[in-house]
């Protein structure tokens, strides 16, 4: 489970987050939506200490993140907005290697993960190619199987599907349906709600740094509206 308690951030003089109090259970598929600014990616940054509290807390599988971020971010696999961001070696094959490798499993292990991750994102074969000569959307791709290879808890993305080609967008629409059945939670930031909406067992939509709905996609519909979100007919 993920928890929020009473979370709040600061940027400067600007409160991203306002007391943000948020549970997750363990298997769950929720979408976090809201207009620009809303403190979305803000709050999910926390999740895996990749940003830390002014006050209150956050607590991973009954962990505190401030105590050991290293459990969290092996708890979290976490797919930033701008894959560039979080690509870390020159080759496809290497960087998608690089997380399970930092967790020291054997090399057969390692050479499972890479494939099977490459091959939901569709990008078999490619592990030699470098990864400053890829497209937008290739990156994209590759940092989404990066994530997939830690094999995490709880997988979080942030607009994963931006620069995505539609086959791009169903291979990875179908990677997270097997990770759910699986058991994994499932968080997506998105202003997109298509092919989502449906998927989704809960939404939660911030405004202002707070949580101003919370519930199953048609409980929120109208709370989207009046965010000027977009909900699928």
């Amino acid at each position: 489970m993920i928890q929020t308690r009473d979370l709040v951030h600061r940027f400067g003089d600007h409160r991203a987050l306002d007391g943000v109090s948020l549970s997750i259970p363990d298997g769950e598929f929720v979408l976090v939506v809201g207009p620009n600014g809303s403190g979305k990616t803000t709050l999910v940054r926390h999740f895996n200490g990749l940003l830390a509290p002014d006050e209150g807390a956050v607590v991973v599988d009954d962990t505190p993140v401030a105590e050991d971020p290293v459990a969290a971010r092996t708890s979290v696999g976490m797919v930033f907005q701008h894959a560039r961001d979080q690509l870390v070696a020159s080759t496809v094959g290497g960087d998608v290697a690089f997380g399970p490798e930092n967790l020291g499993l054997a090399r057969e292990e390692i050479d499972r993960r890479v494939a099977e991750s490459l091959d939901a994102v569709g990008m078999t074969g490619r592990e030699d190619e470098r990864v400053d000569e890829l497209s937008g959307g290739e990156q994209s791709r590759v940092a989404i199987a990066g994530a997939l290879a830690m094999e995490p808890n709880h997988l979080v993305l942030d607009e994963p599907f931006a620069g995505l080609d539609q086959r791009a967008r169903r291979s990875v629409l179908d990677r997270l349906d097997a990770l759910h059945a699986e058991g994994t939670s499932v968080v997506v930031v998105t202003h997109d709600l298509r092919d989502l909406f449906e998927r989704a067992e809960r939404v939660v939509a911030m405004a202002d740094g707070r949580v101003v709905g919370d519930g199953t996609p048609d409980d929120v519909a109208d709370d989207l509206a009046g965010l000027g979100v977009d909900v699928p007919c």
